[in-house]
């Protein structure tokens, strides 16, 4: 027996020798340092001493030691409560892996997600060899955990500093984008606001609940008890997705059933939290849906939600996350795009941001001048503004993820009944702020009576009748939605070009980039042209000629819904109505009179379209139709492209590098070119070969030469001066055309002849019919003569194939001929061995 109990210790020693050996035992700061500067990759276990290491993983650590038989790997188990490097992770009971190489962090996970840690430790493996091989550069990153931890304390340390710093708000202004900037700075950001992470956890309502058609109900309870949605999103999951999210799981022996039913049927992912803090959501959700079994929680908690809803085991209806961990690794799950909630941090500036506001038709045809009002009220910067009308097609594209909802037919046929007003608006805390002030999407008027919904609800419908963005992601989204990247053109008439450089500040201010530029006096063609659609107009005369007496800056402006954002900006047409109505606008602070106010902006999109066409060619965007990439030939004039910011030491006149310069003078240029192909006399002798070389010029000569033989051979009586004429211009006149010109000749000459008889029009009608028959005729017989070419070509190839294979034959025989020499010649010589 005591045999038996020394054996089974040895073995126990043995084992423990062996993990000794795949782990480095990290206990004070001097092991740390020296362990980090060895060659390699070091996967480190980072443990509190009343927990102890992982020792769940260090079975699969040894089998990947093993299969992998790689030297630069290397596994270590760090004590955080005696290792000064990592203090910072101290006081945690999660699982922590982190990867050094080369003394730096390159790789970390959070929690014991087994197919996680081998899968980051395989790349990472992959990228130390290729940083060893020198192919790449080692890329250090950082633990986000720590990241959040160091960030926090920097607040709390310069709060007192921000609060010396922060400006007055009347010193500043904010631009279209929520931000916040200096008069005469390019979209100069000042500090913003410190936050802290606020409390949250991920809810799942799951597959059975789903179907079961209990989605609203547990949505309208989590309502009831103060629980607010931050995101949410119905999904799916795979196989090997509910395997990944359940993998603290795998150990169970329903851990397959749970995947087959977790993948089985959609469920409903939330992102949840409450109260200002969030502090205590975490608890108070999992209090509210109850213990995991569906028994216990009917025994113990008979009104949870796993009560009310869940059937069996798994099949509980719903999920909660345990941990505040857990709960950052699930939201990061299923909305990998969404940032960490904050809260504002006390003293510190609030954070800048915008939103998208919707009034929907029934209230935009009823309340928009008060409920505009009430916005500006609530201290909010109309920054973009458009009234639209939705097709029931747009309206269900921004509302598809409400599709299954029973009010969503409704929702779209309101939401595409009449034309409502979208608005970008910017402020403090700009998405939060706008649904406090909105309230309840549902009971507003009972749980929220001050609340826009409520004082602007309709009682034939239950539909609110304004709309706010859930998040800051959801903001950026809608507002591209409504308000997509576009270009509008801007004029600096002649009498604001003296103050250009103001209005530039202000088109900065306002989040526009200047995408093309271009200073010129146009001429009275031109600004006919360019205001053709006020020909009628009593002012139209006094307006050419005022656009006509100096110099004028045309700019392309690139910007999210530029159009109407641009005639928001520069205000009424008269300044002394702008003054009242906007007086911000730029007609309000630059403009004299109607006729000289300063600015002018393009009416809509397709105006924009056609006024930059005419004032700077054909210009090409990228994507995002931030500025020019299409490089033209600049002709007169500077048109400049820009980024949107003064480079330091750069002249706003001088055209910077890479420039995309536009063709100036628009439609003049191609007008006076057509006047001066009109002007040209039919039967000018000269050919214009401008920029032509030599050998060009040459060239268009012999085909001139050519053409003008077939012409005579046919019967054409149009003289070979005019066909060279033709060439040398680059047109490509056919006979028929030339046929028509000189029925037009001839019908001039008619009506100057009262008329000639017909007998002649026929008979020139049959010099042209004898015309196009010589020649069809002479490539009739080119073709022939192409045809028998071509035969001569394949006869000549069949007479060498022949050739080749005659040569084979030959050669075939002489080596038959040989063989049979060779044998007979054996044959003798083995006679005379065997005699």
């Amino acid at each position: 027996m005591g045999a038996e109990e020394d054996k089974k210790k040895k073995a126990k020693m043995a084992r423990r020798k062996q993990e000794v050996q795949l782990q480095q035992e990290i206990e004070t700061t001097e092991e740390w340092e020296e362990m980090i500067a060895k060659e390699g990759l070091w996967v480190v276990d980072v443990y509190q001493e009343w927990c102890g290491p992982c020792a769940a993983m260090v079975g699969n650590f040894r089998r990947l030691k093993n299969e992998l038989g790689d030297e630069l790997l290397h596994f270590a188990a760090a004590k955080a409560d005696t290792v000064d490097p990592l203090d910072k992770y101290r006081g945690r009971c999660e699982p922590c892996f982190l990867l050094f190489a080369g003394g730096v962090l390159v790789g970390f996970v959070h929690g014991a997600n087994s197919p996680v840690i081998l899968r980051t430790i395989t790349e990472q493996l992959a990228a130390e060899h290729k940083v060893m091989d020198g192919s790449v550069e080692r890329k250090e990153v950082k633990d986000p955990l720590i990241s959040n931890l160091e960030e926090r304390e920097k607040a709390r340390y310069d709060e007192e500093e921000n609060e010396k710093e922060e400006e007055e708000d009347d010193d500043n202004v904010l631009d279209y984008r929520g931000e916040r900037c200096n008069y005469g700075d390019t979209l100069t950001m000042s500090s913003q606001q410190e936050e802290e992470k606020k409390g949250f956890t991920v809810a799942l309502i799951k597959p059975d609940a789903v179907r079961d058609g209990k989605v609203e109900e547990i949505l309208q309870q989590m309502s009831e008890a103060g629980i607010e949605i931050l995101a949410q999103e119905e999904r799916q999951l795979s196989e090997e997705e509910a395997r990944d999210f359940y993998s603290h799981l795998q150990e169970e022996d329903y851990f397959e059933d749970l995947v087959k039913f977790m993948s089985s049927g959609p469920s409903f992912a939330l992102v949840l939290t409450k109260g200002k803090k969030g502090d205590t959501i975490l608890h108070d959700w999992r209090d509210m849906i109850g213990p995991t079994s569906v028994e216990e929680a009917k025994d113990q908690a008979p009104d949870s939600l796993r009560a009310k809803y869940g059937s069996d085991k798994y099949m509980n209806a719903l999920h909660g996350s345990d941990s505040p961990d857990r709960a950052a690794r699930e939201m990061a799950f299923f909305f990998p795009d969404m940032s960490t909630p904050t809260i504002p941090i006390p003293g510190s500036r609030p954070q800048l941001q915008r939103t998208l506001a919707l009034i929907r038709p029934d209230a935009f045809n009823k309340s928009r001048d008060e409920i505009m009002e009430k916005i500006k009220e609530a201290g909010f910067k109309v920054a973009l503004q458009k009234e639209m009308t939705l097709t029931k097609e747009q309206a269900a594209e921004f509302y598809k993820e409400h599709t299954d909802e029973p009010y969503f037919e409704e929702l779209i046929t309101r939401m595409s009944s009449g034309p409502l007003m979208a608005l970008g608006l910017a402020r403090d805390d700009a998405v939060t702020a706008w649904r406090d002030v909105l309230g309840p999407t549902t009971n507003a008027k009972e749980e929220a009576p001050d609340s826009l919904r409520a004082q602007f609800s309709i009682e034939e419908t239950s539909i609110n009748q304004l709309h706010g963005s859930d998040s800051k992601e959801t903001a950026e989204k809608e507002i591209q939605y409504f308000f997509p990247m576009e270009q509008t053109v801007a004029a600096i008439k002649p009498d604001g070009i003296s103050t250009k450089e103001e209005i530039i500040d202000k088109i900065h201010e306002a989040g526009f980039r200047i995408a093309a530029r271009k200073e010129t006096t146009i001429t009275k063609e031109i600004a006919e042209e360019f205001y053709a659609e006020h020909k009628d107009k009593e002012y139209y005369d006094d307006l050419v000629n005022h656009m006509t007496s100096g110099p004028t800056m045309f700019m392309v402006l690139s910007r999210e819904g530029a159009v109407s954002g641009w005639r928001q900006v520069i205000g009424p047409t008269n300044p002394e109505e702008a003054k009242t109505e906007a007086p911000e606008s730029l007609r309000a602070q630059f403009g004299q009179s109607i006729l000289q106010n300063a600015v002018h902006g393009s009416s809509d999109a397709s105006h924009a379209k056609n006024s930059i066409e005419k004032v700077f060619g054909q210009l090409e965007f990228n994507p995002d139709e931030s500025e020019p990439t299409k490089e033209q030939e600049e002709t007169g004039g500077t048109a400049q492209g820009e980024d949107g910011e003064k480079k330091d030491g750069e002249d706003e006149a001088a055209k910077p590098e890479g420039e995309e310069a536009a063709k100036p003078e628009g439609e003049e240029a191609q007008a006076q070119s057509e006047q001066t192909e009109s002007e040209k006399p039919k039967d000018e002798g000269k050919a214009e070969a401008k920029g032509e070389s030599g050998e060009e010029a040459q060239a268009n000569q012999e085909t001139t030469e050519s053409q003008a033989k077939t012409d005579e051979e046919g019967g054409t009586e149009q003289k070979s001066e005019d066909r060279a004429a033709s060439v040398a211009k680059g047109e490509d006149k056919t006979n028929d055309n030339k046929g028509e010109d000189a029925k037009g000749e001839e019908a001039k000459e008619g009506d100057a002849k009262d008329g000639e008889s017909k007998g002649e029009d026929k008979a020139e009608e049959q010099k042209e019919e004898d015309a196009s028959k010589a020649t069809e005729e002479s490539e009739k017989k080119e073709e022939e003569t192409k045809d028998e070419t071509k035969k001569d070509e394949d006869t000549k190839e069949e007479d060498a194939k022949k050739d080749e294979e005659t040569k084979k034959d030959e050669e075939t025989k002489n080596d038959d001929e040989t063989k049979t020499e060779q044998k007979e010649e054996t044959k003798t010589e083995e006679q005379q061995a065997a005699s």
